[in-house]
């Protein structure tokens, strides 16, 4: 891996492993709906003149059946759901369900048209992933409730449906038109909802400040990061990140927040981590990559 390539890793390991944290600052005073807003509106006018001086927007009216669908599956729900979840589930225990992702890629992969056999060793690692989730939940069932884990589980479908539905009918298209589209297809969507939630206060200097995080470090710049990192180092090896990012939202939410981190959270991720690993063992440079985007 060259030095650039390296310092793009890094970075993106960080980037997309603090947002959990940044939501559970700013659930605490905004609802949900107004955060996803705030997110997708600043992050698409950021990006849309980036988006505009490399051309391919004009392509995206012929997809726009699939590009709706994907900002629904990729952003829309899962952003709000996550959002919702933050207000009940600390952002470490958060981080750490999220890493069941590439878990379910492997269950859904063959709807979405992979036509290989999952083997002993796959079903081996989908067991031991579950196991892993389960005690990671289990080991911390007092900061869980069952609707936080059911907007958990939107959150991680609709991370392991968006890859897919982009590798497969969106590829052709620039990546950056593609974001920018589905950032401001879900602002647009999401626009009156906001109003009718929009605080009746201005919200602390903190929550204005993780906001902007979100929106410009954590969408914007990360998005463009992301794609510089696939072009550096290849879409395979990106998604190495999708198991680092966990460590760092738990690690994040203990020394920020002090929110508590059991022997059986950590248990869990590991588990997670080896089920992923062996769950995916396969002609990997043949699928998609399955990267969960905060």
């Amino acid at each position: 891996m060259t030095r650039r390539g390296l310092l793009l890793f890094v970075a993106m390991c960080f980037i997309w492993g603090i947002p959990y944290l940044f939501i559970r600052i700013a659930v605490g005073e905004i609802q949900p709906i107004v955060l996803v807003f705030l997110r997708t509106s600043i992050g698409a006018l950021v990006l849309l003149p980036i988006a505009i001086s490399r051309g391919g927007m004009r392509d995206l009216l012929r997809h726009w059946r699939v590009l709706i669908l994907f900002a629904v599956v990729e952003v829309g729900v899962p952003w709000l759901s996550l959002s919702s979840a933050e207000q009940h589930l600390s952002s470490s225990l958060t981080g750490l369900l999220i890493s069941a992702v590439p878990l379910v890629a492997t269950v859904l992969s063959p709807l979405l048209g992979n036509r290989d056999r999952m083997g002993p060793v796959n079903l081996l690692g989908l067991a031991i992933g579950i196991a892993g989730v389960a005690s990671i939940v289990g080991f911390d069932w007092q900061a869980t409730t069952w609707l936080a884990l059911a907007e958990i589980v939107l959150v991680v479908v609709g991370y392991a449906l968006g890859p897919a539905i982009a590798a497969r009918y969106l590829s052709a298209l620039p990546s950056v038109s593609v974001t920018t589209s589905s950032l401001a297809l879900c602002a647009i969507g999401y626009a009156p909802f906001a109003f009718l939630n929009w605080p009746h206060t201005v919200p602390s200097w903190s929550v204005i400040a993780a906001v902007a995080v979100l929106a410009l470090l954590c969408t914007a710049l990360a998005f463009l990061l992301f794609f510089a990192l696939i072009s550096e180092i290849g879409p395979v090896r990106a998604t190495v990140i999708t198991y680092i990012n966990p460590a760092v939202a738990a690690v994040a939410g203990v020394l920020v927040l002090n929110e508590r981190f059991t022997l059986g959270m950590g248990l869990g991720f590991l588990l997670v981590l080896v089920g992923s690993t062996l769950a995916t063992r396969r002609a990997r440079q043949l699928e998609a990559p399955v990267v969960a985007e905060p």
